[in-house]
């Protein structure tokens, strides 16, 4: 059987981090949700998503196929229920649709054309950007009993103090020495060859995954989620950086998400609660207003390739788009488009040409490369956002 991820129906509520990736890439616990289908599946999937995206995220149609809805995490209920549908059946969670067996993929749903067959077991959704941070602990969780199970964690180093060492596994090449590791209240995993350095305390759960570095004497409140090669320190508290993104330094991280080759300058600080503790509203791309979340905690949602410079400070309930720049003193507005350059005194357009120089800089610096698919990725979310840019 061959097995494609769509995008399903929530893709504009999950922009900026969807402007640059189908839904199913979004990471959230350890792994990103393709790779949790994946591993559950025993399978690699593709993915259907935007015309724009398909360079790099091409869909493999075979010759019988199930399109499972991206937004969904994989549990044994909801795998064994998809890998039971047959041909012209859907998966149904209400009115929308959880799978779907067909032949041609491409066309868009449609119930009418299906025998539907309704899903009542409870199954973890990622339907809001605000889900991703909210709802990592039990994503975490589900991730870490996933990729540990039967296997034996590096020892522990008698130079940590540890609580719950039972809830800790550590993979081969990492490096944990003289830290803090409380795993009481949730599961702290650390990928291959990460780099937790001297003095970092983390309270559970936590996920440093592979090549990830907590700088020296971190503040880690779970749960957080560290992805591939990114670099973490100061204050942090229940938030997502997807890939390569770094909050190296002092500062406060709080109930955010942050997408791939962000950068967040020293001393910046974001706020996560309003002053009257009133519920956050976020800003939405769906309906071009303020969206409720039903939070009292919500605070920064950056988009990929976007930067801060030190000192920033960010409102309760931020949302900054793609390849953004934002420096200076002050509040900026709390919603910030996509390349923008600015900051609380007012912002101009950041063009693609500079931006591109920053991604080709940064990029470099982990070794890989800014190529000519990322390129024309980033121009089409240059172009189709460009209405929010009135300045």
């Amino acid at each position: 059987m061959n097995y494609i991820l769509s995008d399903g129906y929530h893709r504009e509520n999950l922009f900026p981090f969807t402007f640059t990736r189908p839904v199913c890439d979004i990471r959230i616990g350890i792994l990103t949700m393709r790779e949790k289908w994946e591993k559950w599946l025993g399978n690699s999937v593709s993915s259907l998503t935007e015309e724009y995206l398909s360079e790099k995220f091409p869909v493999v149609i075979g010759q019988e196929n199930i399109v499972i809805n991206g937004s969904y995490l994989p549990n044994a209920d909801v795998l064994a229920a998809i890998q039971s549908l047959k041909k012209g059946e859907a998966l149904m969670d209400q009115e929308q649709y959880i799978a779907y067996a067909a032949d041609d993929v491409k066309m868009p749903f449609n119930s009418d054309d299906f025998v539907l067959i309704p899903f009542k077991s409870p199954v973890l959704t990622v339907k809001n950007t605000w889900d991703i941070f909210s709802k990592n602990g039990e994503a975490l969780q589900s991730d870490f009993e996933l990729l540990t199970k039967g296997r034996k964690s590096q020892p522990i180093s008698d130079t940590n103090q540890v609580l719950n060492p039972e809830n800790i596994f550590i993979e081969e090449g990492a490096i944990v020495e003289f830290c803090i590791l409380n795993a009481s209240i949730g599961p702290i995993y650390i990928g291959k060859n990460a780099l937790m350095m001297e003095g970092c305390m983390v309270r559970g759960g936590f996920a440093l995954c592979d090549g990830a570095i907590l700088k020296m004497g971190a503040k880690i409140y779970g749960p957080t989620t560290a992805g591939p090669g990114c670099k973490l320190g100061g204050e942090v508290n229940n938030s997502v950086l997807f890939a390569n993104s770094n909050k190296g330094h002092d500062g406060f991280l709080g109930n955010s998400v942050l997408g791939e080759w962000c950068n967040i300058g020293a001393d910046t600080n974001t706020s996560n609660l309003k002053n009257n503790y009133a519920e956050v509203r976020l800003w939405s791309y769906k309906t071009e207003g303020f969206a409720r979340t039903g939070l009292q905690f919500c605070g920064l949602m950056m988009g990929d390739h976007s930067k801060c410079g030190i000192n920033v400070m960010f409102n309760t309930g931020t949302v900054v788009g793609v390849s953004a720049n934002i420096f200076g003193g002050g509040f900026p507005r709390n919603f910030i488009p996509s390349f923008s350059w600015g900051g609380a005194s007012g912002f101009t357009t950041f063009l693609p040409k500079k931006a591109f120089e920053v991604a080709t800089a940064m990029m470099e610096r982990r070794g890989m490369q800014f190529n000519e698919t990322e390129a024309r990725i980033l121009e089409h979310v240059f172009e189709i956002t460009q209405k929010w840019r009135n300045y």
